[in-house]
């Protein structure tokens, strides 16, 4: 197990982890996971206002910690890779501008254009 940030892990290619990371933030910010957040949400509520039984309100409270716990661990994948695409992005530009400056037009431009889609990669 590595203790590098997402981007770094995989190479050219993304790797299952971020694959998954991908779509569970696609999934996230649906409305469907909306509902079901609202949902456990009024589970929580009315198992409170009920007095239902102490196994019931654990339940509903490890399964919003639970929820809260993944939605953090999603959200800071996509930071990080929207940092890493956008630190991409201003290097290739920064290269760009250089290279102009000294009328060398090859490598640069070239990386500035993959770095234009760079956080769908990522």
């Amino acid at each position: 197990m590595t203790f590098k940030s997402p981007v770094q892990r995989g190479g050219p290619r993304r790797g299952r982890f971020d694959q998954f990371a991908e779509y569970a933030s696609n999934f996230t910010s649906s409305p469907l996971f909306f509902l079901v957040c609202l949902t456990l949400i009024a589970f929580f509520v009315a198992s409170h206002l009920a007095h239902l039984r102490i196994e019931l309100l654990l339940l509903a409270s490890g399964s919003m910690t639970a929820v809260t716990l993944l939605l953090l661990a999603l959200l800071k994948n996509a930071e990080m890779r929207a940092e890493h695409a956008v630190q991409r992005k201003l290097d290739a530009i920064a290269a760009a501008l250089l290279e102009g400056h000294r009328g060398d037009h090859s490598e640069a431009f070239e990386d500035l254009r993959n770095a234009i889609r760079m956080e769908e990669e990522t």
